[in-house]
């Protein structure tokens, strides 16, 4: 039989790291990474706008690219900052400082501050802050937390997606585990297939829930609205249990834990029956009370069997500040409501 080993004394018995320094890259990174490209204008391209000129003369770079750079000042032209809609004569000197596109520098190491709970030679696990993108993507290129855990452990380069099993979204916060080895990483990934790897949330809804209950319902991507998920037809099974921890003055507080691991799972599994997260912009709304910057949700509790050690191991993790402020505040209105 597997030895289980209690939340309480994992997290008790880790060791907490300190800090990384937070130092993110400027919007153009640095000089060094850019190549610097002289050219002429030849005659026969006179009438050109410059932008037109280049994109013929520099056929590896979109147009695009090009016009960022004219607009970043990037682009030079007889000494001075080019103009893009400046229709050349021909013969003028030209200077590009080339940068890499964003998305080429994802998996660059960044210094950003890590909240390591727990770490060994097989696995870490972290304690995500809310505002940080946990893998780079259209918008987001750099500060995340794929560059952080490269600039922490720099064997992570090897390993997919730096290690990262499963993710959180950008406001949401709490833990997450990450495989150091291809071994480990191997391992974790078949445990959440299996889902053998329990996750659960806070999660803090508009309305009041009266009992326990599950959503069981497929999410999809929505018809209309690309950038949401919703419940569809031909979407993906997925499974949702909740418990009411406390109730206040219109809404509730839930612990869910997941079956599956679908995009937003909770987020809209909750909207769905009629119980939007508090301060979700996209599921519920910025204008219901109580006023929250971002989503209520956070993943507080997270167990899995070591995929060295084969026991299982379990961590858990208060709420980050702003939930428990929020909390607290809702817990006085509704004692001053209900004096008894």
């Amino acid at each position: 039989m597997r030895k289980k080993t209690s939340c309480r004394s994992v997290v008790e018995g880790s060791q907490r790291l300190p800090l990384i320094p937070h130092s993110l890259p400027s919007a153009d990174y640095n000089a060094n990474a850019a190549r610097n490209i002289e050219l002429v204008i030849p005659r026969h391209f006179a009438g050109l706008r410059l932008d037109q000129a280049l994109q013929r003369l520099l056929p590896e770079y979109s147009r695009s690219r090009l016009q960022n750079w004219i607009r970043a000042n990037h682009v030079w032209q007889n000494g001075r900052p080019a103009v893009a809609k400046h229709k050349v004569r021909g013969g003028e000197s030209i200077r590009v400082a080339a940068y890499p596109a964003a998305e080429s520098l994802a998996h660059l190491p960044e210094k950003i501050p890590l909240d390591i709970v727990y770490e060994d030679s097989a696995l870490l696990i972290v304690n995500k802050p809310p505002g940080l993108v946990v893998h780079p993507g259209s918008g987001n290129w750099h500060g995340t937390l794929l560059n952080a855990l490269l600039e922490h452990a720099p064997q992570l380069v090897d390993i997919p997606r730096a290690g990262i099993v499963h993710r959180l979204d950008k406001e949401t916060s709490g833990l997450l585990v990450v495989a150091k080895t291809l071994a480990s990483h191997t391992l974790l990934v078949r445990q959440l297939q299996a889902r053998t790897i329990k996750r659960e949330y806070l999660a803090l809804v508009h309305g009041i829930v009266e009992r326990d209950g599950k959503v069981e319902a497929p999410i999809g991507r929505h018809p209309a609205k690309r950038t949401k998920m919703a419940v569809v037809a031909r979407g993906r099974h997925s499974l949702t249990h909740y418990q009411v921890m406390d109730q206040f003055v219109d809404c509730t507080l839930l612990r869910c834990r997941l079956d599956t691991g679908r995009t937003h799972q909770i987020r809209v599994h909750m909207q769905s029956i009629g119980h939007p997260l508090v301060g979700d912009p996209i599921y519920s709304g910025r204008s219901k009370k109580p006023a929250f910057l971002r989503q209520a949700l956070h993943a507080f509790r997270l167990s899995l069997v070591h995929p060295e050690t084969q026991k299982t191991m379990c961590w858990q993790m208060e709420a980050p500040q702003d939930f428990r402020q929020l909390l607290s505040a809702l817990k006085a209105e509704s004692t001053d409501k209900d004096p008894r």
